[in-house]
Order: C-alpha cells, then structure tokens, then sequence
C-alpha cells in the first residue's frame, strides 16, 4: 500500500499546485446514506444509516490549458472525508482524502450540473479480524481506495453557493488481502461554499488540437492474496504494450497487447502441475481514454487470449489513471478485476516514444 499512497500523493499535490489562475473556494457538504450489501454474505452488514461530513477545496480555472477550454473549464480540487459506513460495531468510521473533478454537463451563470469523479485514500478505524472481528467479510486492511461519483446541482450567489448531490463511494484494498469484498455506499447531501479567492476573467490563447498515435510500453508489478484469509501472498508481474488514437480534446481510444504472470495461479487446483511458462496470460484490452492535459484517466474491457487455467472469467476490466511527463515517462495506477470482483492493483511504470 505504501506505493499507492506515494502516487496518489503526487497526483494529489498536482491537482492542487499546478493551476495558478482560478477562483479559489471552501465547500462543507452533510450526507446521509446507506450500506448496499452486494453480495448476499454481507446482509448482516447493513444494519444502519450511514453519516457523514465532507470538507473541500475547489478550484475554478480561467482557462490557461487547453484541456479547461475543451471540458469547458471545470472545479476540480481536493476534498476530506469522514463518516459512518453502515455499521459502526463491525465497519467503524471512515477517514479519507481524494482528489477530484467536476465535468460541466449544464454551466449557466447562477447554476450548473455537473458530474464528479474522486479517487484517493480512506483510513479504517474497524476491518476484518480472525479473531475480534470475524464478521467483517468486507474489508480486511486499515486503508483502502476510496472512489467517488456524484451528480451534483450549485447554486451561485456572488462569494456564496449552495450545493445539492447524489453520490455513490466505494471502498476496496484491490485484492490486497483478502476478504475484500468491499464498501459500497450511495449518498444524498446538502452543503455550502464560500469564494476566499477571485482572480481575473482573462481567457489565455489555446493551441490547435492535432490527431494523433502515441506507442509505447508499461511494466507493472502487485500482490495478490487468495482464500483462505491470513495467506500466502503471491507477486504479480506484467507488461503492456500499447498504442493509443486521440481523437479529440475530449476522447481517446487505447489499445494494448498484456502479458502477465500471476503467481496465485499456483494456487489454483494445486493438485496440477504448472510451470512459470503454463501460468502467463495473454490478453488484448480496448479502452476509452480521458485526456487531462498529463493526466489520463482510462476505462476499458479486455479478453484473455492465452489463460490455460481459466482461474476466473475469461473477459477482464481495467479502470485507473495515469500521468504523462513530457519526457515520455508515465506513471500508471490501475485496478484490474472481473467484473465486480476485484484481481489486483497494477503499479505501473511506462514510456511513450516520441512523445
């Protein structure tokens, strides 16, 4: 988990340190929600109405990136949480941090409807225990990823906003360890902001879009735990390699050929005799990519076309970011799973040629 909060962190501090121009606001939001068991095991789990509060920063850009212009300059920030889950015997509360933005979806000039999406860290006070929490069979590690989308109305009155949303947040270790079968929590929530910082309407010169392809290569690395709980944990190992087709400002498509060696497949059906070589996958993954000026965010399905075992289903899921220097390098924070369960968190390190 170390490496997750280290990457995180960064993308934290460029949210908040790379815009210079904007309006600067302070947003306090109430919530109420409650705990949906998505498996059938964790119907005792929700016993409770979940709380919680939440404190944001927000930026409002004026427009010095051509990515603002193309998203039609959205809020994005930083926000604190802490709350309830569900179940404050068993789940305790949740403290956490994540970065966020809000796409423009209506803009007028007292009102807007936007769609946000946040990701960042949560810290557990309860998780799962052999021995004084047995129960909990949804998280099993004091911190877990925190994912948030929400569908949010502002009402602007000068330095004062008023703000009304519907969110769903989730919370999952990526098959760090398991029991895992995570945290999800749809919220409703009133809040209100106030402007401590406005600059200047001055809209600065964009440069002309060009399509183009991009190729490159990412190595990635993790750990995988398998029932039963308290285990062996087993390394995780691959490479992508990919192209990727911007079409626009707005809309990219990535396509990449994965290998991957996923040692828990020893682990599976044990009484058969493997080899390293028996064990690698070979997939091929389609993806929708979101350029943000150096940070990516991708989304995608893929299928294995090598998988001698078939351990789990044969089509897998991608969903995660990544930042782009203009050197080429990239950083990649992907979680892979199948379908709703989650595999593993990819850590991963690439290179874009020609960049």
């Amino acid at each position: 988990m170390k490496n997750l909060i280290y990457i995180l962190f960064l993308l934290l501090s460029h949210v908040t340190l790379s815009q210079k121009r904007g309006d600067i606001w302070i947003e306090g939001r109430a919530k109420i929600g409650f705990l949906a068991a998505h498996r059938p095991i964790m119907g005792h789990l929700a016993r409770e109405h979940a709380y919680a509060g939440e404190l944001s920063y927000l930026i409002q850009p004026k427009g010095r990136r051509n990515w603002q212009k193309a998203y039609r300059y959205p809020v994005y920030g930083i926000t604190a949480f802490f709350g309830s889950v569900g179940n404050k015997e068993l789940l305790g509360n949740y403290a956490g941090a994540f970065a966020f933005i809000n796409f423009n979806f209506v803009k007028k000039k007292r009102y807007t409807l936007s769609g946000k999406m946040g990701c960042g860290l949560a810290l557990a006070s309860k998780y799962y225990n052999s021995e004084s929490n047995i129960l909990n069979v949804a998280v099993s590690t004091p911190v877990s990823a925190q994912i948030t989308m929400a569908l949010e109305n502002r009402f602007v009155f000068g330095k004062h906003s008023i703000n009304a949303s519907i969110d769903a947040t989730h919370f999952s270790n990526g098959a760090f360890k398991v029991p895992n079968l995570g945290l999800n929590l749809p919220f409703v929530s009133v809040g209100y902001g106030y402007k401590i910082k406005e600059t200047s309407d001055t809209i600065f010169s964009h440069s002309e879009f060009k399509k183009r392809w991009e190729f490159g290569a990412v190595a990635f690395g993790s750990v995988k735990e398998i029932f039963p709980t308290e285990g062996r944990k087993y390394p995780v190992v691959g490479l992508n390699l990919v192209s990727r087709r911007y079409f626009g400002p707005r809309a990219g498509m990535e396509l990449t050929f994965d290998m991957i060696s996923k040692q828990s497949i020893f682990g599976y059906k044990p009484q058969i005799p493997k080899t390293q070589a028996d064990i690698i996958q070979l997939g091929v993954f389609v993806g929708y990519l979101l350029p943000l000026d150096h940070f990516h965010l991708i989304t995608g399905m893929g299928v294995y076309v090598r998988d001698k075992y078939s351990p789990q289903d044969a089509l897998y899921h991608r969903v995660g970011m990544r930042y782009v220097f203009d050197n080429g390098i990239n950083l990649n924070l992907v979680l892979k799973s199948h379908w709703a369960r989650a595999d593993y968190v990819e850590y991963g390190i690439g290179y874009t040629f020609k960049r």
